[in-house]
């Protein structure tokens, strides 16, 4: 995070990039009551500062095939350098896996992925997630439906 906190004109910023980083900056400048110099001033800031790590596209996974998201909880036999670089290598060669989360808990990692369907799912998991060494156990759930997707929320900022 900043050093300096962020004021209701940055969170605002943050707010509507959230849910359109491809907003004009004239468009996001009247939308929070700058002019477009300072406006970009701002943005440019919140980049610079790592507040803003990137933008990316939103891809409709169903149009693409891989509409069944699951959520797999996985234990690690053993938590040495060598079991956690491979396992974080291994996902990352992965294309089905969309986020992976070191978690506390029962479970080590809370794994996203992205299949067509149970055969596909069976499929990644015989071919893919049961030949990564070092996982002693996994739990899975098909995801039904997503009621909340966010980035950011203003109402979090600590300050």
């Amino acid at each position: 995070m900043t050093s300096r906190p962020l004021d209701r004109l940055d969170s605002r910023i943050l707010a509507i990039l959230s849910e359109d980083g491809r907003i004009s900056n004239a468009n996001l400048a009247q939308a929070v009551g700058l002019s477009p110099s300072p406006c970009w001033q701002r943005v440019r800031r919140l980049e610079e500062e790592g507040v803003i790590s990137g933008y990316r596209a939103i891809v409709d996974r169903a149009k693409l095939g891989s509409s069944e998201i699951v959520m797999i909880e996985v234990i690690l036999d053993r938590h040495d350098d060598e079991v956690l670089e491979s396992f974080g290598r291994a996902m990352q060669e992965m294309p089905e896996v969309l986020e992976v989360m070191l978690t506390t808990g029962e479970y080590d990692y809370l794994i996203k992925v992205a299949v067509s369907g149970t055969r596909a799912y069976e499929e990644f998991l015989r071919s893919k997630l049961y030949r990564v060494p070092g996982i002693r156990h996994s739990r899975s759930s098909f995801v039904l439906r997503s009621l909340k997707e966010r980035q950011y929320d203003p109402s979090l900022q600590a300050g």
